[in-house]
């Protein structure tokens, strides 16, 4: 799959892959659905990409006018390709990638606050259900009003028992489900 910027600064620039088959890029129809739902609310954000993968998710935002990004990635592979498209798309300076487990980094004191988390860690763990309950036991990594999207296959779908983060909405794009969450 060729993976592209689809909108904003750096719009049709290229990015590249992680090699071997340990990310799932989101797909372009996913993509524009998502930030057709946020629009300009985009503008002057602040994102954390918690399972930055490619950092697709984390350029679009920039390139449509997110104020700043974090990356985080467990492994080498994604974090030198999260690197080589922010080097790609001109936005280095606006981001920063933090290698490293993502439920260690949820546990720690919040050093910074985010209007958008993403959450699209591999698939069938229970990863996303486990760091949407450590982020609700941290709630002061979020902003006021500020999103949690999850992005997951809908098979792996399921309540889950949160105190400071509320279930808003969903959307199914063929076999990806993105879960709106906003802080209460």
């Amino acid at each position: 799959m060729s993976l592209r910027v689809i909108s904003g600064k750096a719009k049709s620039r290229r990015l590249k892959d992680v090699p071997g088959d340990t990310t799932r890029p989101v797909t372009d129809m996913v993509k524009q659905a998502l930030f057709n739902i946020l629009g300009a609310d985009v503008i002057d954000s602040n994102w954390w990409d918690l399972f930055g993968g490619t950092g697709a998710i984390g350029i679009e935002a920039l390139s449509r006018g997110a104020a700043f990004v974090r990356f985080s990635e467990l492994n080498r592979l994604p974090v030198e390709t999260i690197k080589s498209n922010l080097q790609i798309t001109g936005f280095t300076a606006q981001a920063e990638i933090r290698r490293g487990d993502a439920f260690t980094m949820l546990s720690i004191t919040p050093d910074r606050q985010f209007d958008y988390i993403y959450i699209a860690p591999p698939q069938y763990r229970e990863m996303w259900s486990k760091t949407l309950l450590e982020l609700d036991a941290n709630p002061g990594w979020l902003s006021e009003g500020a999103w949690v999207v999850v992005q997951i296959h809908p098979r792996e779908e399921h309540d889950v028992e949160l105190t400071h983060l509320e279930r808003f909405d969903e959307r199914k794009y063929g076999s990806t489900l993105l879960i709106f969450y906003e802080k209460k």
